[in-house]
């Protein structure tokens, strides 16, 4: 029988003794940290005159202006509500919140169909399907530029979307047209209109065409919608003008003369999506498929430095030393910016729920993925990706206190009345190329009425797509190479 020697014994315990002090230490990481200041919800502010937002003047001349980019300032929807409603604060959050929902259900009822899913509630009117995503027509147009359509140019509100490709706007005569805050667009006072025929190729770009006017043989477009709003009208080419007198041609663009539904006040819509009808694409020679954009707070006055903007052209690229994810293509639906998401870390720990697995698309069905999009809020994830998410920064944030109930979409709330600010989990968003998004405080912990109370602003979904939203993307700047296929989110990019 073999026998231990005391001598030998000791150095075996100390060892062991090291080893479990170790792979305890290493499973005790101590949970990363930031600061958030603590500030309630606030009325946004109301929208600057023409003049401060368009930042320039839509001046006419015989040519294009000779230059390689373009620079808008850009306004959230809010600040337009604002001026014109006596709602408080909370009631335009909740209204926000409720466009959300039905922006996501339409982003998700676009892909079941272009995917061949089963989508519930989500009917085409005549039966008639479009796979093109307005967020004006759901009433989750969230952010707007002004610009000059036609020659000489009108001035007019354009809801920007990357959910979108189609670009068009209401246009006299109207048939049916909501309320907007300039006077609609009349085609015939306009020197630079010209109508595309139904044999043009343009017309056959349309993913679904309206037909074709036998009397004028010009296209017809229509995009309509599970909500039952719709707009239809003539397709065309027209010249839009951007600040600074820069003027862009032949670009095409829906002629609405039948418009109605969830329609707010802008004149229209630019699309900036990943389709060939958009303005991106559309403008791609010229500008090579680069945009990108920064996005503030919606409360933010418009009189502060940082402000709302969206660059065009080699302008939009940021300085080197960026870290870029590549863009991934879904052969099912050409209009969205996919990514691929790997992980996400809380508290400076990658959550164990989040598989990259679970976030990425299929190719072969145009299933599952991770969307960047400009016109929806909140970010989705996948509802057990959103558990684990959710589940470890409650347990990072268990010294907070917790505020009962939830709030519209948010399921995790804390009541920080009478605090000036707090230690919260970190969050960073990890994606395929090494890039990753590291979130400030205010990007996911959010006011949500003026008496202190901030609810964690994600949200779980039960489709297989996930979607970045803008709360998310506030402060980045968030660039979009179509030529190069890739995109980066560059922060403090304002």
């Amino acid at each position: 029988m073999a026998v231990t020697t005391p001598h030998l014994f000791l150095p075996r315990l100390l060892i062991s003794l090291l080893l479990l002090f170790l792979v305890s230490n290493a499973a005790a990481k101590p949970i990363e940290y930031q600061t958030l200041v603590v500030s309630p919800l606030q009325k946004p502010s109301s929208l600057a005159g023409d003049d401060d937002l368009l930042a320039g003047t839509l001046a006419e001349s015989a040519e294009d202006a000779a230059t390689s980019y373009l620079h808008l300032r850009v306004a959230h929807r809010d600040s337009l509500l604002s001026s014109n409603s006596k709602a408080t604060a909370d009631e335009i959050l909740r209204l926000r919140l409720d466009r959300d929902a039905a922006r996501v259900s339409r982003l998700h009822g676009s892909l079941a169909a272009a995917t061949g899913s089963n989508a519930t509630g989500h009917h085409h009117r005549g039966g008639f399907s479009s796979a093109v995503v307005s967020g004006l027509a759901q009433g989750s147009g969230e952010y707007f530029t002004r610009i000059g359509i036609g020659t000489p140019p009108s001035s007019a509100y354009m809801v920007l979307d990357t959910g979108s490709d189609v670009v068009w706007i209401q246009c006299a005569p109207c048939r049916r047209c909501y309320t907007q805050s300039d006077p609609v667009f009349d085609p015939r006072r306009s020197r630079s209109y010209s109508s595309v025929t139904c044999d043009a190729p343009l017309c056959r770009r349309l993913e679904a065409s309206g037909g074709c006017n036998v009397r004028t043989k010009s296209c017809l477009y229509e995009v309509s919608y599970g909500d039952g709003s719709i707009t239809t009208g003539d397709f065309s080419t027209e010249t839009l003008t951007f600040s600074g007198g820069a003027r862009v041609g032949r670009i095409a663009l829906g002629c609405g003369h039948d418009n109605e539904g969830l329609f707010v006040a802008a004149a229209g819509l630019l699309g900036l999506g990943r389709g060939r009808l958009s303005f991106p694409s559309q403008a791609g020679r010229r500008f090579g498929r680069r945009f990108s954009y920064c996005l503030v707070d919606r409360t933010s006055s418009p009189s502060t430095s940082r402000s709302s903007s969206v660059v065009f052209g080699d302008s939009a690229l940021p300085a080197s030393g960026i870290a870029y994810t590549p863009m991934v293509r879904n052969p099912k639906m050409e209009t969205f910016y996919y990514v691929e998401m790997t992980a996400i870390s809380v508290g400076g720990t990658r959550v164990p729920g989040v598989a990259a697995s679970n976030l990425k698309l299929d190719p072969a069905t145009g299933k599952g993925g991770v969307i960047v999009d400009s016109g929806t809020s909140v970010t989705r994830l996948t509802k057990a990706a959103y558990a684990a998410v959710r589940d470890a920064f409650k347990s990072g944030a268990a010294d907070l206190r917790a505020a009962a109930g939830g709030f519209s979409l948010f399921d995790t709330c804390y009541d920080l009345s009478g605090r000036t600010e707090v230690k919260v989990p970190t969050v960073v968003m990890h994606f395929a190329g090494g890039a990753q998004v590291a979130l400030p405080a205010e990007n996911y912990l959010i006011p949500v009425d003026t008496k202190g109370t901030f609810c964690f602003a994600f949200a779980g979904t039960d489709s297989g797509v996930s979607i970045i939203g803008n709360i998310q993307q506030q402060g980045f700047r968030v660039v979009f190479d179509g030529d190069k296929e890739k995109l980066a989110f560059v922060p403090k990019g304002c």
